[in-house]
């Protein structure tokens, strides 16, 4: 407890709260924070109110927006018949940041994980039925992550979805660029060999 100062206390706690961060470093940004200028913590406020009113869910994709639908959900040029299948908004913007996907998006907003109460009802799945149902997507690309969890969800969604669309992927997993195969474990040197293209 930081004795005295029940602000302090209750801001330290909150930020706790935020993945990565332990009480060191929350009490260090707290601190950080109570020593900048009054206009510099009020520009953070503002920020953060910002997010809270105005950052939602696009209504097609589920991903991050500030309107009804993203940047990508209203941008024309994009490949309607390809459909990438990530579990959140992070994951989208990793692939979009590798500048080679021109396609759609579907965002499930989490994975399957029945020990953590998250089961189908729990991801956009209803939405995603939905939007191949329709008939435009050609190629649906799983690109969940390979964790027992992400791999459950590739397979439910595949089961779903392989009577709607003729083509669907999965994201191929290997050999990071740059590492060796003497330190790589047998889960990783296995998805390289079973996941091989032509050269």
């Amino acid at each position: 407890m930081t004795a005295g100062l029940p602000s302090v206390e209750r801001a330290i706690q909150l930020f706790v709260r935020f993945p990565g961060i332990g009480r060191k470093s929350a009490q260090r940004m707290i601190h950080h924070l109570l020593r900048r200028e009054r206009g510099e913590v009020e520009q953070l406020l503002q920020a953060l109110q910002a997010l809270a009113d105005r950052v939602g869910h696009c209504a097609i994709c589920h991903n991050l927006a500030e309107a009804e639908q993203c940047w990508i959900c209203s941008d024309t040029r994009r490949e309607a018949h390809l459909l990438c299948i990530v579990e959140e908004p992070m994951d989208l913007l990793s692939i979009e940041r590798a500048g080679l996907f021109r396609g759609r998006y579907h965002v499930l907003g989490g994975r399957l994980n029945p020990l953590g109460g998250v089961g189908p009802e729990q991801l956009n799945l209803a939405t995603l039925e939905s939007r191949l149902r329709a008939g435009q997507t050609t190629e649906l690309i799983i690109a969940t992550n390979p964790t027992v969890e992400g791999e459950a969800t590739a397979h439910y969604v595949n089961q779903m979805a392989a009577p709607l669309v003729s083509r669907v992927t999965r994201l191929a997993y290997g050999m990071p660029m740059g590492g060796e195969l003497e330190y790589l474990d047998e889960s990783t040197v296995y998805q390289a060999l079973a996941g091989r293209r032509n050269f």
